[in-house]
């Protein structure tokens, strides 16, 4: 999130250890998930600069744009200060009331609600009339992963020709070494961003059953496996990775 999206609070979470509940996007998340998502995912910024830079030389002006699993919005508040030309339509769609209503205060203060709409809603089966792009942002990591096949395969149809998908996921390696050594970066980044030793403990705990990462490769087969044909990594971190497909 930039600097200037105002004041949040921080991520304490964890702080004293473990909570006594599974992790879901309740009030209490929503309240510190902005500040979560800064200090949790590397690079974040780089990834929707990417986004911009794609959907710029791909999308007509006026397009409607899908993120799924939006959380507060700030990937398509984002997005629209980067690509005010092109006037695009933005629909945020989540399931998790707290997050949407973080979502519209933050699309309020920033002077966005006439572009940005948010949407409760089930992703796997809502309907996406005239998406012309589609975002998942550290989304899928967290469907069943017997789902995710026709999920995907859902979003292909969607779509039309020319059409984008984005996918960045927490990914995980099937060589068990590296995979270590990706984790222990990913911890050390963390660290660096103030987490302590026990909240990333806690946390890691807290989602393990929750939070459940493909590899690079079963990502790239699920999208491959659904219709697309052209299937790319724009960013990669270790363990974080974002793809773009593009249908034809």
């Amino acid at each position: 999130m930039s600097k200037n999206e105002g004041p949040h609070s921080e991520d304490r979470l964890f702080a004293t250890g473990p909570i006594d509940e599974d992790f879901t996007f309740n009030d209490r998340v929503a309240e510190v998930f902005d500040d979560m998502l800064s200090r949790s995912i590397p690079y974040y910024q780089a990834v929707v600069d990417g986004m911009a830079h794609l959907l710029a030389a791909h999308l007509p002006p006026h397009s409607t744009l899908y993120d799924l699993g939006c959380s507060t919005g700030t990937t398509l508040l984002e997005l629209a200060r980067r690509l005010p030309e092109l006037e695009l339509r933005y629909i945020g769609i989540d399931n998790a009331p707290a997050m949407l209503a973080k979502a519209r205060r933050k699309s309020a203060m920033f002077c966005k609600s006439e572009v940005l709409r948010f949407r409760q809603a089930d992703i796997t089966s809502c309907p996406l009339p005239d998406a012309a792009a589609i975002v998942c942002n550290y989304t899928l990591q967290f469907l069943r992963p017997l789902v995710r096949q026709a999920f995907a395969r859902r979003l292909f149809e969607a779509l039309p020709s020319g059409g984008l998908l984005f996918l960045s996921e927490k990914t995980i390696s099937h060589a068990s070494r590296l995979n270590r050594d990706f984790i222990e970066i990913y911890h050390a980044f963390k660290k660096k961003q103030g987490y302590s030793e026990l909240e990333i403990a806690a946390k890691r705990e807290a989602l393990e059953n929750i939070l459940i990462p493909f590899s690079l490769e079963e990502n790239i087969g699920l999208l491959r496996q659904a219709g697309f044909a052209e299937i790319e990594p724009f960013f990669t971190w270790f363990n974080f990775t974002a793809l773009v497909a593009l249908k034809r």
